[in-house]
């Protein structure tokens, strides 16, 4: 579950973002041009500001600006594509309490039940659509200049995209894998070319982390692939792409938070969930997140002989008002049954 969970994260993740060029031949534009760029960059931060605040259609308004001002820039469309993709993530995050009662499919009757299915085909058609433009722009500025670093990073995101939704939505995970490779390799490539283009640096870091998390056997396996990792090297390009990235700087903290969890770095994850639920107050995910690394560092410590420190009892206090004010909340009704999951999950864990 947890590499399931990694994958489908963090592969979209880096496509999500892009960030401008450095290379000699952005520093010739126009003055018009360099409008546009401001634009763009403008329009960009608001779409993801309001896609990390989970308003999904507020964020594609934004893209679609994007691409009706630069339609030959890959941003807006891989922008797009990403936004759908973290759209559906987050709803797969949603649905996972009704594993645990059948209650919401037995009420629905068959229209619905094919109304949703047609929903969930037409947002694929949609992702895939946006995914092929970005992929399609990128390669032609790269006809036009193989050196160009920006169309390289935007082109090994839309394969990073692909590579998601083969994993997540169509369970193909070796053609994932291959897919997922050549975006690593490209933006490998990308960072030769621009050495301080960190962005770049996270699809290079969650595959080392990942490599290097597995057993021997399967290590092996990815080396038939040419794949190798290193756990250690991924974490630290990762928190180098959190420190100094520019679009990816809070991929990289939301990819933290889970990593640390999983190397028992509880202090690191809960300092990293408490900033992002600051940063981004609108998404209740984020505030699971800080909960569910509060409650592990107090099921640690209590399992541990002498606990050291000793456990605050505040920690706890802070685990069920979290619950308590999402549960309070009347916007977040849709979600009541998967908090009240995470929130019983809790309990069960600090007893």
């Amino acid at each position: 579950m947890f590499w399931t969970r990694i994958l489908l994260i963090l592969v979209l993740a880096n496509p999500a973002f892009g960030q401008t060029t450095t290379n000699s031949a952005a520093e010739t534009n126009s003055a018009h041009q360099t409008d546009a760029a401001a634009q763009l960059d403008k329009l960009r931060a608001e779409g993801y500001d309001a896609l990390y605040n989970l308003d999904y259609e507020g964020a594609r308004r934004r893209f679609q600006k994007m691409v009706d001002i630069a339609p030959d820039h890959p941003a807006g469309a891989q922008s797009m594509a990403a936004s759908l993709w973290m759209q559906q993530l987050n709803r797969s995050w949603e649905l996972k309490a009704t594993l645990y009662s059948d209650e919401a499919e037995t009420k629905k009757d068959s229209k619905a039940k094919v109304a949703q299915k047609q929903d969930e085909q037409k947002h694929a058609d949609e992702f895939r659509k946006w995914t092929r433009r970005a992929k399609q722009i990128a390669e032609a500025r790269l006809k036009r200049n193989a050196r160009d670093v920006e169309a390289l990073y935007f082109l090994g995101a839309a394969e990073g995209l692909e590579a998601a939704y083969a994993a997540g939505v169509e369970r193909k995970y070796m053609p994932a894998l291959r897919t997922g490779s050549s975006a690593v390799n490209r933006h490998r490539k990308v960072l030769e070319l621009s050495p301080e283009f960190y962005d770049a640096e996270l699809t290079i870091g969650l595959q080392n982390y990942v490599i290097g998390s597995l057993s021997l056997p399967l290590k092996m396996l990815a080396k038939t692939f040419g794949v190798s990792g290193s756990k250690k090297r991924g974490l630290k390009e990762l928190e180098r792409v959190a420190e100094e990235g520019q679009w990816a700087r809070d991929v990289a903290r939301v990819l933290l938070v889970d990593l640390y969890k999983r190397e028992k770095r509880w202090d690191d994850s809960i300092a990293t969930a408490r900033e992002l639920t600051e940063r981004y107050p609108r998404n209740y995910l984020f505030k699971l997140q800080l909960a569910d690394a509060l409650a592990l560092k107090i099921a640690g410590a209590r399992k541990a002989k002498n606990p050291k420190p000793a456990i605050d009892p505040a920690a706890e206090r802070e685990v069920f008002a979290i619950f308590d004010s999402l549960l309070r909340d009347k916007t977040l009704a849709a979600q009541t049954r998967l908090i009240n999951l995470r929130r019983d999950e809790t309990v069960r864990l600090l007893k």
